[in-house]
């Protein structure tokens, strides 16, 4: 059955004297009104422990941006990243991602291990994935050995699944936040075909 995707309306905070911009997401149209609610109620209370960890309120930030990338809204499932980059002086500032996953209907947020079968050893099985990937593409590691990344570390796009690090876990700071799309075709053996991951699989 056709799910309407969720209506994403930006909102915006912006502090000119103190260098900060903020633009985050607010999501509209749902016709559970509950779910809504809680969908926006997780955004922003994730937005704002984002802000308080990356120095909204210390007097040496110099600048603070905040904004945000829809990476799924289809088939039920809204998967999006909150960005922020925050420099208080020093060589450079720091980026940091942070993504959540729902389901629209009910407005539940998806953890990693709901998108797998149980006793699915879905990790050592990523993470075999995202080793072939830094050898493929020549990703220099700072640390090793490579381990999985935080298990909110993941978004939905399209028909893959990504994992990522954030700056220093893996790589070094001039490489990026180093992103890693798995198909889910690859992995389908192991998809909860009831999760997100199964609805991406689907026909329609």
């Amino acid at each position: 059955m056709f799910q309407q995707p969720a209506i994403i309306q930006t909102r915006t905070y912006i502090d000119t004297e103190r260098n900060i911009h903020i633009y985050y997401p607010v999501v509209t149209g749902l016709s559970n009104t509950d779910a809504q609610h809680s969908i926006n109620q997780t955004i922003i209370e994730k937005l704002n422990q984002l802000l308080v960890e990356w120095n909204f309120y210390e007097p040496s930030l110099v600048e603070l941006q905040s904004w945000f990338e829809v990476k799924t809204n289809q088939r039920g499932v809204l998967s999006l990243a909150l960005y922020v980059y925050s420099f208080t002086g020093g060589a450079h500032g720091m980026t940091v991602i942070n993504t959540l996953t729902f389901d629209i209907t009910t407005g539940k947020k998806y953890t990693l291990n709901e998108l797998f079968k149980a006793d699915s050893d879905y990790e050592n099985v990523l993470l075999d994935r995202i080793k072939t990937q830094v050898k493929e593409r020549d990703i220099p590691v700072i640390n090793e050995p490579i381990t999985f990344p935080d298990s909110e570390n993941f978004y939905i796009a399209d028909k893959s699944l990504v994992l990522y690090y954030q700056l220093y876990d893996l790589a070094p700071y001039v490489y990026g936040i180093p992103y890693f799309p798995i198909s889910v075709y690859s992995i389908e053996n192991i998809i909860n075909e009831e999760g997100p991951l199964g609805k991406m699989m689907g026909s329609f």
